[in-house]
């Protein structure tokens, strides 16, 4: 019950803070999305991987592809002007980090126009011409552009789908749609696995904080129908926020992103560790209300419920600790986060928690050693309203109130 003594419990908040505004700084760097080429969830010597970037270095191939789709009028997705601006958006794309290669109408109509006069570079530009474009459509791809011919497809090739390349062709495309978008021609994100996968990690980042916002919302408001006291729920949910800081921190320590896969996991620590708080703190009010000190309080509740979130933790986090063996980084890096909450959210409960107590908490005033010469005092907090049962100055002293 050190922690309950100020000098500890100074101690324990005061090195909590310094984790908790650290672990913030590292968080600030957490980013959505994948932070690996090829397939994140495989370590980077995998075979897959190793035949991925073989592919990529070797081939100007990928397999990651973002479609930006270009809306226009039925019957117009020929027109000059629509192909200029496809053209003029293509060429801003080959300045973006990651971007292999791209494939449009535009591109096809340079080649094509080389290919029907003889094979002069001259002629690689995008004649102003209607019937000469009109001619070249006859002869692209269906996959270029639909049947009504009002949608019209730019296909980018990406060297991986990392969150970094993602985002940047995400900004370029938002960016010139913002500036040219008209009634007649329209830029829209987005299709193909890269395209997906960006729209997913624009998702997720907003749910990211929906999600944390909801569950610390829920947690608050049950911990105070609980205790009835905003005191014991502090003492309850800043050792869970502490700890979902310190996750993410982690997260970015082990080059984790935040993805679909990777965001019920700070959920799943918040509802863990709030159980090892209720198992605590139930009894230490329990303990208080009966005219304990706190460090009593907090003593009879290790001996009781502290043993059983001391072994719960630890079996837990053994567990899972095992995954880091795994041959599959994804399983590897989960076992080893999910370890550090479950270990994390324990030492919370038995080490923060009753530092925080001590400064929030109410205490009775009823000396934990005797003085010399004198009997230790015990109140009972049943009697001591009672008249003639207990000294009025002790029945002061000793009550509590949990608000």
């Amino acid at each position: 019950d050190l922690f309950t003594e100020r000098k500890w419990a100074s101690v324990a908040v005061v090195v909590s803070i310094i984790l908790g505004v650290a672990g913030f700084m590292v968080s600030l760097h957490l980013k959505v999305g994948d932070l690996d080429p090829g397939a994140p969830e495989l370590r980077a010597d995998s075979r897959y991987n190793l035949d991925n970037a073989f592919m990529a270095k070797a081939y100007s191939a990928s397999s990651d592809v973002l479609v930006v789709m270009v809306e226009t009028p039925n019957d117009q997705c020929t027109a000059y002007k629509t192909q200029a601006l496809v053209d003029a958006l293509e060429w801003e794309l080959h300045d973006v980090a990651g971007v292999e290669g791209t494939n449009s109408l535009p591109l096809l109509s340079r080649r094509i126009t080389v290919g029907m006069n003889e094979g002069n570079p001259k002629w690689y530009e995008l004649v102003p011409n209607q019937w000469t474009l009109n001619t070249v459509a006859n002869r692209t791809p269906r996959e270029i552009f639909n049947q009504g011919c009002n949608l019209l497809s730019l296909f980018v090739y990406l060297q991986d789908h990392k969150a970094d390349t993602l985002a940047g062709v995400v900004d370029k495309v938002e960016a010139f749609a913002a500036k040219n978008n008209t009634d007649g021609v329209k830029f829209v994100l987005t299709a193909g696995n890269a395209g997906i996968e960006a729209a997913t990690n624009i998702v997720v980042k907003k749910a990211s904080h929906e999600m944390l916002f909801w569950v610390y919302g829920a947690v608050i408001l049950l911990c105070f129908i609980s205790f009835r006291s905003w005191r014991a729920v502090v003492c309850a949910v800043v050792p869970l926020a502490l700890t979902s800081i310190l996750a993410e921190a982690l997260m970015v320590s082990l080059g984790m992103g935040i993805k679909v896969a990777t965001l019920p996991v700070i959920a799943l620590g918040v509802g863990i560790g709030v159980d090892y708080a209720l198992y605590v703190l139930t009894i230490v009010l329990g303990q208080l209300r009966q005219g304990s000190t706190l460090s009593e309080a907090y003593y009879r509740a290790l001996t009781f419920t502290g043993k059983v979130v001391m072994l719960t933790g630890v079996t837990l986090a053994l567990g899972v600790a095992s995954w880091a063996f795994s041959p599959i980084k994804f399983q590897a890096d989960m076992g080893i986060l999910l370890a550090f909450m479950f270990i994390w959210n324990m030492l919370g409960a038995l080490i923060l928690l009753p530092a925080l107590a001590h400064f929030l908490l109410p205490q009775a005033q009823v000396s934990s050693e005797p003085s010399r010469g004198e009997p230790a005092t015990k109140v009972n907090l049943a009697t001591a309203s009672k008249p003639g049962i207990c000294p009025p100055h002790q029945a002061t002293s000793s009550a509590i109130t949990l608000s």
